[in-house]
């Protein structure tokens, strides 16, 4: 059983003390200009700012911004989707069908073509994320939830297959003979971590069932709680998946 103690201390800049938002502040920041801003370009440099930030939590702001007024923010905001790679995002462009700007629509049809392509795309292993799990007694729960779903959007990025919430024991073996496939549980913890920073624990078992396969942790100081889960998140993932055979 591969069992590492991997520790990777991660310099982040400290932000201002008058910074009290818990989940990315400059997400919410550009997701307030693009809802807000009183100029059509404003509200584009916003969306395409969005598409670029590898965060899940871009996601709403842009699927909203499909019903902008203007087509040159839809445009945008359709092109942020694809470069977000979120595949959540193909629901949200399906639903605008009847967009009348031809440069929003010829933005939505490629996006949808890009992330159709990477949601059919075969996968490389099948994992079941447990619910993260925060033992420091301190976060917010709607940033414990931006950490899980951080570490959903790398086991996408790396190939993953998500198995379902509650999946079934013959569901999920059923779906790993069909595509001949590894099965995979991670239980991940975030932790107290030295200097006041934060640790996050994650566990690899087999799945189904509970077999344990290897352990790891990753450790990051010197920024806000934020800054240092989104830096933990895919590197926790990185460090499982590196050891799937």
């Amino acid at each position: 059983m591969r069992s590492p103690s991997h520790l990777v201390t991660l310099l982040l800049l400290v932000c201002p003390a008058t910074v009290l938002a818990q989940t990315h502040p400059e997400t919410a920041s550009l997701a307030r200009r693009l809802k807000q801003g009183a100029e059509p370009g404003h509200r584009v440099q916003a969306a395409r700012v969005l598409g670029e930030s590898e965060d899940p939590e871009a996601l709403p702001p842009l699927c909203a911004a499909l019903e902008d007024p203007s087509g040159e923010v839809r445009a945008a905001a359709a092109g942020a989707l694809e470069k977000l790679g979120e595949l959540g995002g193909v629901e949200c462009l399906e639903a605008r069908k009847d967009e009348p700007d031809a440069a929003a629509k010829a933005a939505r049809s490629s996006a949808l073509k890009s992330l159709r392509e990477l949601k059919a795309r075969a996968p490389k292993f099948y994992v079941m994320l447990g619910e993260v799990k925060d033992t420091t007694g301190t976060l917010p729960p709607e940033l414990v939830k931006a950490t899980e779903a951080r570490m959903r959007r790398k086991l996408t990025q790396m190939g993953a297959w998500l198995a379902p919430a509650k999946e079934g024991e013959a569901a999920a073996k059923a779906v790993l003979r069909k595509h001949k496939l590894q099965g995979y549980r991670l239980v991940a913890e975030i932790r107290p971590g030295p200097s006041e920073g934060l640790t996050l624990s994650v566990m690899w078992q087999q799945y189904p069932g509970n077999r344990l396969l290897g352990s790891a942790q990753v450790e990051a100081s010197g920024g806000e709680p934020y800054e240092l889960l989104a830096a933990l998140a895919p590197g926790a993932v990185e460090e499982a998946v590196g050891s799937f055979k």
